[in-house]
Order: C-alpha cells, then structure tokens, then sequence
C-alpha cells in the first residue's frame, strides 16, 4: 500500500486527529474538517518534508469541497499509528 493509500485509510477509519495549531488554521481559512478530509481523499503527495527536526512530515495539495485548493500538513505518525 502506497503512502498516500495509508493517509487516506486513516482518513476514511477516522484514526487522526486535528492540532489545536491545525484547527485555529483551518478556522482563519474558513475551512471545516470535511474541507481537509476531501483534500487528502482528492489530493496527492505534494511534497515530503525530511529535513524538519520534529521528523518526516507529508504535503498534500487538493481540493476542499468547495473547490478551493488548500495544503495540508500531515506528520509520518499519522501513517504509522
């Protein structure tokens, strides 16, 4: 299974959670949960990120519902766990 496979089944099993810094983000951004779900169930690996000392973290670009084209950052934990 693929990366961007595993991201997306811990989306669909709802095994993830949001940061407070992830929340307040999406909240200046007029963006809802289901905005960032669909984007990374749409999207694609925009970029992964090795070089951050908080460790490996994924870049996704897609569309929330509305069309709009937004980025989410996703930590390799959410994979793993």
């Amino acid at each position: 299974m693929s990366t961007l496979q595993k991201i997306r089944q811990k989306i669909i099993n709802r095994q993830y959670y949001l940061s407070s810094h992830a929340e307040e983000e999406m909240l200046d951004d007029d963006l809802e949960r289901s905005d960032l779900e669909n984007a990374i169930l749409k999207g694609r690996i925009e970029k992964k990120l090795t070089e951050d000392i908080r460790g490996i973290r994924y870049r996704i670009e897609g569309p929330a519902k509305d069309k709009r084209m937004l980025f989410a950052g996703l930590k390799k934990e959410l994979i793993l766990s």
